[in-house]
């Protein structure tokens, strides 16, 4: 008996930290920062994305995000946005987002994109334009431009005002992680990691 109520309050925890996993309900129609005085039509509009119309492609991989922290009215409504840009032959990291899945919407070119689940499975596509591709909520995934002359535009929603973003090279080889540390688990020698501590290391 005791067993069995030890089960059922596990699993009630269990079904508690799912409610909570993402975005919490709010009890009003929106959040209104204390900074703000009046609410009007442009505080649910945001422009950011317009230098992206017209504008040449970047050099290197860039992304314009419409979270929380650039539009605040999205505080509290589960949703964000973020466009990506892909110069000719470059990636977007291996990654993950700990509050959401992401759902990428090819508009331009090809990619090859991928994740990885919790059993260490790879799971690989190459996507042609006006393909989708969902990568759930906390797995490491990336993308990548293949093609070495055209480019490629994809936008991405998520299901939270603040999806995060965890990169996996610069959490591990930026953030001042013991070089032993690091070889140990990498298997490989300290001259090694140094190397790719300075190749991640930001540009003068």
């Amino acid at each position: 008996m005791a067993s069995q109520k030890l089960f059922s309050l596990l699993f009630s925890l269990a079904i508690i930290q799912m409610a909570f996993a993402s975005d919490p309900d709010i009890t009003s129609d929106f959040i209104v920062p204390s900074n703000v005085t009046q609410v009007d039509g442009n505080f649910f509009t945001f422009t950011g994305m317009r230098a992206l119309v017209g504008a040449p492609p970047p050099e290197t991989f860039k992304v314009t995000k419409a979270s929380m922290a650039e539009f605040p009215a999205l505080n509290g409504q589960s949703v964000s946005y973020a466009v990506l840009q892909f110069p000719a032959g470059t990636t977007n990291p291996p990654h993950t987002h700990p509050r959401s899945a992401e759902l990428l919407f090819l508009v331009k070119g090809s990619l090859n994109v991928g994740f990885v689940d919790t059993t260490n499975k790879l799971f690989v596509q190459t996507l042609q334009t006006g393909d989708l591709f969902v990568f759930p909520k906390g797995l490491v995934h990336f993308q990548y431009n293949p093609d070495e002359k055209a480019t490629a535009t994809a936008i991405s929603a998520f299901g939270s005002a603040n999806a995060g973003t965890v990169s996996l090279p610069n959490t591990l080889f930026t953030t001042g992680i013991d070089d032993t540390i690091l070889a140990k688990a990498f298997k490989t020698d300290v001259a090694t990691i140094q190397a790719l501590k300075a190749g991640l290391a930001p540009k003068p």
